[in-house]
């Protein structure tokens, strides 16, 4: 899958920086709810991809949009959704949660 234009593909050390530094920053956790329970990065909200269209109002446009699934193929996918919807400070986890490294919050 080729790069989304506008979307930055981050490695997990730069996605917890991002975490960590930007204050105006929104995680979204773009897996299925079942997937989302089993494990998820702190602070991340559930929005699949499934119901993203819908749900964007939830998502505030002025903040900087981290994205994450499970190996990155959905975010990219988010993202695309997200560029088109008119949003311009988007980052997925490139290799998702598989590529982690650190523990997840688990419901």
């Amino acid at each position: 899958m080729k790069p989304v234009k506008g979307v930055k593909n981050l490695k997990p050390d730069d996605f917890r920086n991002e975490i960590k530094n930007n204050n105006k920053r929104i995680v979204v956790d773009v897996r299925e709810p079942g997937e989302y329970k089993r494990g998820f990065i702190k602070g991340a909200v559930n929005i699949p991809l499934s119901q993203l269209e819908r749900r964007l109002a939830e998502i505030p446009k002025d903040n900087m949009v981290l994205l994450y699934c499970q190996s990155g193929m959905r975010s990219k996918n988010a993202a695309k959704v997200l560029s088109r919807s008119g949003y311009s400070s988007i980052a997925h986890l490139h290799g998702g949660v598989s590529v982690w490294g650190d523990k997840l919050i688990q419901k």
